[in-house]
């Protein structure tokens, strides 16, 4: 095969963070029409070489070649003119804007040279759409979209722009395993036509099932690049952490007296002024003492929502939260935080810490007056207990490095390390190992359990299925802002049955439904 890029000692030095040296001397040939996939837990290098690829960040030393050509790539639209477009795990489209208008943006169709031609464009983009086979309509609004469909709409803004190569990052984090399944079937039809594809992605199993060969990154270097089917998914794992990681969550029965719900909804809804449904519709359900309870869905269907209300971001219009039969429904953040929430949020950077401050001040900063000694911060206190909880949670980084410097992991072992040591009766748990590699997802899982076996009441709220599968003791699945389907998961539900009832397509409660033990 001829090559379609080639990384030649390729180094990155982040001199502003303590000379961190993320990429080292990196050789790698991708080659036209192969499904390469970019393996390596956090912090490894991987969405570092990507973005230097798609011209986020700029190589401190090295070539990049293009076909063969030595090339400068300095933004994402120089990328593009090399025909090289990434899909970031954060879509970037215009909610209200339709198919047509998100994938036309900035190379709109124009009629008599001024005016949109919005014919011309849902014409063009229905034209890509039927030719790689997606499932969604060019004149679709994009707020009517499921995530998998969102995905959709980002590869088709690359086809229009003649990407030939593709970079997906993680891109079935918040995929069901029918939106996973037409995913990697559209991905097939790209390389049957000679498109390039390079996924990063943690997830072993769609490694072997999808790539054709693996690259697998450590500590900002490159292990070695492998014909997929020469490895088990054991083999990849032992590669990318010295040794392997056993994955799992082990549950251990129940024994803590039932003395009533710790955290409770009772018919709580969340009604936006502009939008004629409601985003939570007469949501009820209980969550007891030693009991993970889980909340799966679709992005956009409501988890958000009961992240939010749970948290007292947002505020509900009908309805009552109680927490051991005190009514918190109208108590703001600080509130229920003296109240006793502990909240692991899915916004680890916006809401879930200070990204300006430094690793050992977001540890204490909802705590201050236990690190205060006459009006000042008590820093050997402060100092000690970032050791201890770097050392408990695996936390790589100094106690003074700015947190937005660290690795997606490290920022949410943080997190974690921060709300656990704060925590009383029950705790909330939003895409907690969303972008996390196994071994970080571990740490979580581990210490998700540890607490339940405590007596700990947990609420997991998750868009990945096999997390909530794993850890949760009863699971709620939430489509359109109403509960579909709740069961004890004892494994008589199937996971496509699952995807089915996430995507609208089943419903067990369509006359109403309560969920409170």
């Amino acid at each position: 095969m001829a090559s379609a890029v080639e990384f030649q000692n390729i180094n990155k030095v982040f001199y502003s963070n303590h000379n961190l040296q993320a990429c080292k001397d990196i050789n790698l040939d991708v080659q036209e029409g192969e499904i390469l996939c970019i393996a390596g837990e956090n912090g490894a290098g991987k969405s570092t070489l990507m973005d230097i690829l798609d011209g986020l960040i700029s190589p401190t030393s090295g070539i990049i070649k293009i076909h063969g050509e030595k090339v400068e790539i300095k933004s994402p639209l120089q990328a593009i003119r090399h025909k090289i477009g990434m899909v970031h795990q954060h879509f970037m489209l215009f909610e209200d804007f339709t198919v047509s208008e998100n994938v036309t943006m900035t190379q709109e169709p124009r009629k008599h040279k001024f005016f949109y031609d919005r014919e011309k464009a849902d014409n063009l983009v229905q034209i890509i759409i039927d030719k790689y086979g997606f499932s969604i309509k060019a004149s679709d609004r994009v707020k009517s979209l499921t995530t998998g469909e969102k995905q959709q709409t980002e590869i088709i803004k690359l086809l229009y722009m003649n990407a030939d190569l593709l970079i997906l990052d993680e891109p079935t984090s918040v995929l069901t395993v029918q939106e996973i399944d037409s995913l990697f079937e559209n991905l097939r039809q790209l390389k049957n036509i000679g498109k390039t594809i390079i996924l990063i992605t943690h997830k072993l199993k769609e490694i072997k099932r999808i790539s054709d060969r693996v690259a697998i990154m450590k500590n900002g270097e490159m292990i070695g690049v492998f014909n997929t089917s020469s490895l088990s998914e054991s083999e990849i794992a032992s590669l990318m952490f010295d040794g392997g990681v056993t994955f799992s969550a082990e549950k251990k029965q129940n024994t803590f007296e039932d003395i009533g719900p710790v955290i409770s909804f009772k018919n709580v809804t969340v009604q936006r002024i502009t939008y004629p449904s409601p985003s939570l519709d007469k949501l009820s359900f209980g969550c007891q003492r030693g009991e993970i309870l889980g909340f799966a869905g679709v992005s956009g269907n409501g988890l958000g929502y009961i992240e939010g209300v749970l948290s007292g971001i947002i505020r509900v219009n009908h309805g009552h939260i109680i927490h051991n039969k005190l009514d918190i429904t109208h108590m703001d953040v600080k509130g229920r935080r003296e109240d006793g929430l502990c909240f692991v949020p899915s916004d680890r950077l916006g809401t879930g810490s200070a990204g300006s401050l430094s690793v050992k001040e977001n540890l204490i900063v909802d705590r201050l007056v236990d690190f205060t000694k006459h009006g000042m911060i008590d820093s050997e206190k402060a100092d000690a207990f970032y050791d201890s909880s770097a050392k408990m949670y695996g936390i790589s980084g100094d106690k003074d490095d700015c947190l937005s410097s660290l690795s997606g992991g490290n920022i949410q072992k943080t997190i974690l390390a921060r709300e656990i040591a704060g925590v009383r009766d029950y705790i909330v748990f939003s895409e907690p190992t969303w972008g996390l590699d196994i071994s970080s997802s571990q740490v979580i899982y581990n210490n998700i359990q540890k607490l339940r076996n405590r007596g700990i009441a947990i609420i997991l709220i998750s868009s990945n299925l096999e997390e909530v599968l794993q850890l949760s003791d009863r699971i709620i699945i939430i489509c359109k802002g109403r509960v579909v389907k709740s069961f004890k998961n004892d494994g008589t539900v199937s996971k496509r049955d699952i995807g089915n009832y996430m995507l609208g397509q089943k419903d067990d409660f369509k006359g109403g439904y309560s969920a409170e033990n």
